[in-house]
C-alpha cells in the first residue's frame, strides 16, 4: 500500500471514530432568571438517564444510550417538561418555563389525607416501593476530600536533641499544607441489590497535589535522618500527654517504617490492591444511609413521631404528582428537610436533608471532635421492575477536630551505665482543623439481572487510578459522567 492510501485510510479511520463518539452537552437554566437549575432529571431512555450537576450542567455520549429514542425529556420540579431531539451537540442552553399556576389549586383527589396519614402510607408501602432486586447498574461515583488546618502550633518547649530545635518545627509548621483538597472519580458496573453486590471499575482517576505528599515526605526523612542519628537502637521511647502514657520500643519502630516503605514503594509499581474496596465500602455507606434502610442515619421515617411533619405544597416531578412535606426535629433528633412523595404509590420520589446539630461530638482532657455537618439529597425513579430505585445520591459529612494537649517524648534505655534516661523532646500542642467529604453516586442506566447472572461476575481485584495534577476534560472522552463542579474545574497543581 502506498503512502497517498494509507493517508486515506488513517483520515478515514480518524473520521469514523470521531463520528462514532457524538456528545450532547448542554446547561439547564431558568427562562425567567437565566439561573442554572442543579440536580436536573435527564432521561435518555427507559430506564436509563443523567443529572446534572450543581451548576446545571450535563453531558453524554449517544452511542452509549442503550434503548435509544427521538428526543430526550428533561424535568424538574416546578418547571414544564420539555423534549430535545436526540442530536450531537455541545454547550447549548436550555430553559425551563416554570409553571404558571399553584398546584395547590388545582390537584384532584379522591380523598384528603392529613399529613400524618400521608407519612403513615409512606411507611406501610416502603417494602413494596424500594424492593430489593438484584440489578446491573453503571454509575459514576465522585468523592471530594476537602481539609482546612485553621491552626497549627507545635508549642516547643525543650530539646535535648541540639537538631530538633524549635527552628525546625516551626519550619515544618510551614511547610504542611494548610488546604488540601482530594478528587476521586470512578466509572464502574454495579452489580447486586442494596445489602450484596458486586463493583467493576472500568476507569478511574485521582486528582491532587502530590506536592503536600512530596513535602510531608521530605519532613519524614529529615526527621528520620536526626532521629537514626541521634537515638540509640535498643532505646524505648516514653511518649506522656498529661496523666497518660505508653512505651515504644525504637527498633519496633525503625522495622514498621521499614515495613510502610516496601508497601508504599509496591503501591507505586502495582497500583493500589485496596483501591476497589475502598470505593465499594463507600458505595456501600452511601446505601446504608438511604432513609428505608434500618441501619441509616437518617430515621425520619423511622422515628417519625419524634418529627414534626407539614404539608407544604403540591408539585410535579417527572410527569408525578406529589406532595412536598417539611420535617423538623422534636425534642432530641437530629434533621430537618423536604420529602416529596409521589400522590399515587406514597414513595418518596426526593429527599434533601440537612441536619440542625452535630451527630456526634466528644470533648475530653484537650481533645475536641464534632461531627457538625450531614446533609444531602437522595433522588429516585422506578426501574423497569416498577420498584423505586436511587438515580442520584449525594452526602456530605464534615467535622472538626480539636487538640490542646502537652506532648513529651523521652528516649530511656537500661542498657547504658548512669541514667535511663537519654533525650526529651517537650511540646505543648495547639492544633485545630476541619475536614469534608463529599460523595456523590450517580445511576445513569439499570437493568434488572437473575441471580445465576450475579453468581457469575468476577471482581477485578486491582485497580490503578490515573494520577491528574489537574482537571483534564479529555480525560473521560467515551465515558458518560457527571460533570465536574467549578472547584474541580479549576484544580491545578502549582508547581
Amino acid at each position: 500500500m502506498n503512502i497517498f492510501k494509507i493517508t486515506l485510510t488513517l483520515i478515514s479511520f480518524l473520521y469514523l471514530t470521531a463520528a462514532s463518539a457524538q456528545t450532547f452537552s448542554a446547561k439547564v437554566i431558568d427562562e425567567l432568571s437565566g439561573e442554572p437549575i442543579p440536580y436536573v432529571t435527564i432521561e435518555t431512555g427507559p430506564n436509563q438517564g443523567i443529572i446534572t450537576n450543581e451548576e446545571g450542567e450535563f453531558s453524554f455520549l449517544l452511542e452509549q444510550i442503550r434503548k435509544p429514542q427521538d428526543s430526550i425529556y428533561i424535568s424538574y420540579m416546578g418547571y414544564e417538561t420539555k423534549g430535545i431531539l436526540f442530536d450531537a451537540q455541545e454547550d447549548i442552553e436550555i430553559p425551563l418555563t416554570p409553571k404558571i399556576y399553584e398546584l395547590k389549586e388545582v390537584f384532584l383527589t379522591t380523598e384528603v389525607l392529613e399529613v400524618d396519614e400521608i407519612v403513615e402510607r409512606v411507611k406501610d408501602n416502603l417494602d413494596k416501593n424500594y424492593a430489593s432486586i438484584l440489578t446491573k447498574k453503571k454509575i459514576f461515583y465522585r468523592q471530594s476530600d476537602i481539609g482546612k488546618m485553621k491552626k497549627m502550633d507545635l508549642g516547643f518547649k525543650k530539646s535535648t536533641i541540639e537538631e530538633l530545635n524549635k527552628k525546625l518545627l516551626d519550619s515544618i509548621t510551614r511547610l504542611l499544607p494548610k488546604k488540601s483538597s482530594y478528587y476521586k472519580e470512578v466509572v464502574a458496573d454495579l452489580y447486586g441489590d442494596y445489602n450484596n453486590y458486586k463493583l467493576n471499575i472500568n476507569k478511574a482517576a485521582e486528582l491532587y497535589d502530590k506536592n503536600n505528599d512530596i513535602s510531608a515526605e521530605g519532613i519524614g526523612k529529615k526527621l528520620e535522618g536526626i532521629f537514626n542519628e541521634n537515638i540509640k537502637k535498643d532505646s524505648y521511647l516514653k511518649i506522656k500527654s498529661g496523666v497518660f502514657s505508653t512505651k515504644m520500643q525504637v527498633d519496633s519502630i525503625i522495622q514498621e517504617n521499614e515495613e510502610a516503605k516496601a508497601a508504599l514503594e509496591k503501591k507505586k509499581k502495582d497500583g493500589d490492591a485496596n483501591f476497589q474496596e475502598q470505593i465499594s465500602d463507600q458505595i456501600s455507606n452511601l446505601y446504608e444511609q438511604l432513609f428505608f434502610q434500618e441501619d441509616s442515619k437518617i430515621d425520619v421515617l423511622e422515628k417519625s413521631s419524634r418529627y414534626k411533619f407539614i404539608l407544604d405544597n403540591y408539585t410535579v416531578i417527572n410527569g408525578m404528582t406529589v406532595y412536598i412535606l417539611q420535617f423538623t426535629p422534636k425534642g432530641g433528633k437530629e434533621f430537618k428537610g423536604t420529602m416529596y412523595v409521589n400522590t399515587q404509590d406514597f414513595a418518596i420520589v426526593r429527599l434533601d436533608f440537612e441536619n440542625v446539630k452535630p451527630l456526634s461530638k466528644f470533648g475530653l482532657l484537650g481533645i475536641t471532635y464534632r461531627n457538625d455537618i450531614y446533609k444531602g439529597k437522595m433522588l429516585f425513579d422506578k426501574d423497569e421492575n416498577g420498584s423505586y430505585s436511587p438515580r442520584f445520591i449525594e452526602l456530605l459529612d464534615g467535622s472538626y477536630m480539636g487538640l490542646n494537649r502537652p506532648l513529651k517524648v523521652i528516649e530511656k534505655n537500661k542498657n547504658v551505665k548512669g541514667r535511663r534516661k537519654q533525650n526529651e523532646l517537650s511540646l505543648k500542642l495547639d492544633i485545630q482543623g476541619n475536614q469534608l467529604q463529599k460523595y456523590e453516586l450517580v445511576v445513569f442506566e439499570s437493568e434488572k439481572i437473575t441471580q445465576p447472572s450475579y453468581d457469575q461476575i468476577e471482581v477485578k481485584k486491582v485497580i490503578k487510578a490515573t494520577y491528574l495534577s489537574q482537571y483534564d476534560p479529555t480525560f473521560w472522552q467515551g465515558y458518560s459522567i457527571m460533570e465536574p463542579n467549578a472547584a474541580i474545574e479549576s484544580f491545578k497543581v502549582v508547581d
